[in-house]
Parts: structure tokens; sequence; C-alpha cells
């Protein structure tokens, strides 16, 4: 095992274990406050948990330190990693394409979807199975000294491979595109619910400007899902591209940027969820604490 490798796999074990404890986090406090009888949250909920099973199936790829060791052995389980990874990834992504779809159709267009939501799980639980099967397929999953279980860009030999086309038209592209179109989606929603804030405490009713506010500061912290995720997976692509076109010389910061990002994914999940719950619940904790403290003072 080289020192690239090493340094992946202790960054590997920090940030996927400080993932996984965040977003059990998130979910206690989620069904702890009863939030889950909401959808909005639901839906993060389920996002919270993709993120989960994302961290647990990249802390798997621990076990692969002893591949070059009995690769017969381990290359079919190293095969099964590869596809829950790329599960997991879409299946994240599809949960973020969602709330963002479904906050931007009630937050501008004013319209409540609740009853898609058996589409929204169906779809993210289906297209990912679907998708991940294609490289099981064409027999790309694979093991890398560099990228470890997944669709390996080089092999061993630092060979140039077809399968970086499989890369980029399975994950890196359509990732891209999403979180663009969902970053730009959440953008119009903030400015939307911005501008009402703002003409509605000018020239409205008090009632209506505090009633956007409370929205726009509901939506905030929702609307670092698909920003966040877009800023994570840039140097995953970066590293994708700088091994596919450029050198595959290995590069220690490119290698560990790129794995401690990935598991950032799901930390960011886990976090925006826990901060989302904190600024919405707060005022409604005090205004309890406050109205509780009024009462005890008249008895």
């Amino acid at each position: 095992m080289n020192s690239t490798s090493e340094y992946a796999i202790n960054v590997a074990i920090v940030t996927n274990s400080v993932s996984i404890l965040v977003c059990l986090l998130a979910a206690i406090l989620v069904f702890g406050l009863q939030l889950h009888k909401k959808l909005v949250y639901r839906l993060a909920l389920y996002q919270a948990f993709a993120a989960l099973a994302f961290s647990l199936a990249q802390m798997l790829q621990i076990i692969m330190v002893n591949y070059q060791s009995n690769p017969e052995m381990y290359g079919s389980i190293c095969i099964a990693i590869a596809f829950s990874v790329m599960y997991c990834q879409w299946m994240k992504l599809l949960f973020t394409m969602w709330v963002t779809f479904h906050l931007f159709c009630f937050a501008v267009l004013h319209k409540n979807l609740k009853k898609l939501e058996v589409l929204y799980i169906m779809t993210s639980l289906l297209i990912p199975t679907m998708v991940a099967s294609i490289p099981l397929i064409t027999h790309s999953y694979g093991y890398s000294l560099v990228g470890g279980c997944y669709i390996p860009v080089y092999d061993n030999n630092d060979t140039l491979r077809v399968a970086v086309i499989e890369t980029v038209v399975l994950w890196d592209g359509p990732s891209i595109v999403v979180l663009i179109a969902a970053s730009t989606a959440m953008f119009i929603m903030v400015m939307k619910l911005a501008h009402r804030v703002c003409w509605r405490l000018g020239y409205g009713p008090i009632t209506d400007g505090d009633q956007y506010c409370n929205a726009l500061k509901q939506l905030l912290p929702l609307a670092a899902f698909p920003i966040m995720f877009f800023i994570f997976i840039i140097p995953v692509f970066v590293y994708d591209i700088y091994y596919s076109f450029i050198t595959p010389t290995p590069n220690d910061g490119l290698v560990i940027s790129a794995y401690a990002f990935v598991m950032l994914w799901s930390m960011a999940c886990g976090l925006t969820l826990i901060v989302h719950i904190f600024v919405v619940q707060l005022p409604v904790w005090c205004r309890r604490c406050h109205n509780v403290g009024k009462i005890s003072s008249y008895v």
C-alpha cells in the first residue's frame, strides 16, 4: 500500500465516522421532535438516510486494504461495495432533486404536491438500481489503488481505461447537471421570497411580511442541500478529469481532497438538517418557555 492510499484510508475513517454520527443525530432529532409528520422533514430525512447509507458503503472500502494480497477472494466483495457506492450516491442525488422540486413548487408555483411522496420514494430507490446495474452488466466495477472499489479510471498499471466514459456518463455528468439546476432553483426561490418579504414589509400588511419572512427563514437552511452538494462534488469531478486526461501520476493533495469531499457529502447533509431544525424550532421552544414562565408567575 502506498502513502496516498494510507492517507486516503485515514481520511475515510475519520470523515465517514463523523458523517454517520451526524446523520444519526439528525434522524434522532426529527423523530424525537415528531417532525417526521411534515413532508418537508420526511424528504430531508430520506436524504439523511441516503447519506448515512453512502457513508456506510464508503466505510466498507477500508476492508479492501488487503485486496492485492488476494484479489480472487476480495474481487466479489469489491464489486458489491462499488455497486453500493454508486447506488447510494444516486439515491442521495435524487432525494436532493426531489426536495428542491417540492420546495420550488410550494414556494414559487404555490402548489402543494404531498400526493407525490410515493413517487419521490419509488424513483429514488428504483432509478439508482438501474444506473448501478449498468457497470455490473458491463463488468466495469473494479479496484484501483487510488479510487478504491468503484469504476476505476485507471487500472493498477495506470493504463487509461474506456471506463472513464462510463464514469462521466453515469455519474459526473448527470450529477453536475442536476445540482446546477437544483442550486439555480433554490436561488430563484430565495430571491422570490426575499422580494416578497421586502415588498410586504414596505407596502403590504405586516402579517403578510412576517409570513414570508418566516417562510424565508425556514427555506434558507434547506437551500444549502443542493448548493453544498454541488460544491463538494467539484473536487471529485476535477479528480476524474485529472486522472483521465492529464496524467496518471498520483497527486496526494488531489486524492485526499477528493476523498474528504466525497465523505463530506453525508456530513453536510446531516448538519444542514440539524441547523434547519434549530433555526425553525428554536423560536417555537423560546415562545413555549416564555408562555410557561408567564403562567407560572400568575400561579
